[in-house]
């Protein structure tokens, strides 16, 4: 189905019923930033796969078979905070050390 001559001019009608002739020109206007908005996310977001940054391959795993504690004092490696502008989450703290009897 195409969109006539005919159809247009009802449509226009209706808008103007719905929307008034005050309120349309904002309406507009609110539509053409929103169109604006959506095509630059559009284009950040195809433009964020292409990195120019070698990707970086695996190391071996290596896992060891007993941790020891931190000294006391010492900053918890875990509790610490990302970076600042870094997109990972800091971790969430740790739950309270049961009291030992």
């Amino acid at each position: 189905m195409r969109l006539t001559p005919t159809h247009a001019v009802i449509l226009l009608v209706v808008v103007l019923l719905l929307f008034g002739a005050n309120r349309l020109p904002g309406v507009a206007r609110s539509m053409g930033q929103s169109l604006k908005i959506f095509k630059k996310e559009m284009q950040d977001l195809t433009g964020d796969g292409t990195s120019t940054s070698a990707p970086a391959t695996p190391g071996p795993a290596t896992t060891t078979s007993t941790t020891t504690p931190p000294a006391p004092g010492a900053p918890d490696p875990v509790a610490t905070t990302a970076p600042e502008g870094s997109e990972v989450p800091p971790p969430p703290p740790a739950p309270p050390a049961a009291p030992r009897s």
